[in-house]
């Protein structure tokens, strides 16, 4: 969804001011969607070039949300983060998360068994994104925090969600650049149909240091009662401390995991 600059002035008319209030939503919610884990404080110029809105515009907008305590501003940047006012948001949605309250104890074994970061992970069509993590107690370690979203398609739990898509519908999300895959091509494609495949067929994906050469992930897929897929168990852990008898051990311990989530809801593996 494209935010839209608005120049409209209000009038009597319901059709001018419907659209007018739809664009005013769509441009801050475009504003929220520009913070990241990787990237959380944000400057007004900063915002303003990612979404394409002019500076003046943003600044309103920013402005309205600090006001409803969505985004807060550092005190010695002067740049603005995600306020606690969306964790209010969240908590209700969060609270009645199924699969979330499942996992969690399912979570804590795995982090217990592998000694690395567990997290459990949901689809929103274009997305993999975090909803629940339970954090390695080693020093080092990788973690993908609540909220986090991925749409690389060499992501473990991007791959275990579109390893249940159709492949024409795959193929369109990577064309349009939805889900990023490095040099593109029909190639590329053919090649990467294949691996979900393969990961499929194997019970879990992984991700071995392709989207970053410092970290390994493997996923594995939790169904419900109908047999699709609604979440993924993902375990994150440095590259340094995976060997490829490593690799397999972690990909069997989440495999296992998601099947445990999956039963506790009373799901099944499509036959």
């Amino acid at each position: 969804m494209t935010p839209t600059e608005s120049s409209a002035t209000p009038d009597s008319s319901n059709n001018n001011g419907e659209g007018k209030g739809a664009s005013v939503i769509v441009n801050a919610v475009a504003v929220l969607k520009s913070f990241s884990a990787e990237e959380p404080l944000l400057g007004v110029t900063e915002i303003a070039g990612r979404i394409g809105l002019h500076k003046s515009t943003v600044s309103r907008i920013l402005a309205t949300l600090e006001q409803e305590g969505l985004v807060e501003r550092d005190v010695d940047s002067r740049r603005f983060r995600l306020g606690l006012g969306m964790i209010a948001m969240a908590g209700p949605l969060l609270a009645e998360l199924e699969e979330r309250r499942v996992a969690y104890p399912v979570l804590r074994e795995l982090t217990e068994r592998t000694g690395e970061t567990s997290a459990l992970m949901v689809w929103n069509g274009v997305e993999s994104m975090c909803v629940e993590q339970i954090p390695s107690r080693h020093q080092v370690k990788h973690l993908a925090p609540l909220g986090a979203r991925y749409n690389e398609a060499l992501s473990s739990s991007v791959q275990v969600f579109l390893a249940a898509e159709d492949a024409e519908r795959v193929r369109g999300l990577l064309r349009s650049g939805s889900i990023t895959l490095p040099g593109l091509d029909e190639a590329s494609i053919d090649a990467y149909l294949q691996r979900l495949e393969e990961a499929g067929a194997r019970g879990w994906a992984v991700n071995f240091g392709e989207t970053s050469i410092e970290e390994v992930g493997v996923a594995s897929p939790v169904y419900d009662h109908r047999g699709h897929i609604v979440a993924a168990v993902l375990v994150p852990a440095p590259k340094f401390r995976v060997s490829q008898d490593t690799l397999n051990s972690l990909g069997d311990a989440c495999l296992e995991a998601a099947a445990k989530v999956t039963t506790r809801l009373g799901g099944r593996p499509p036959v």
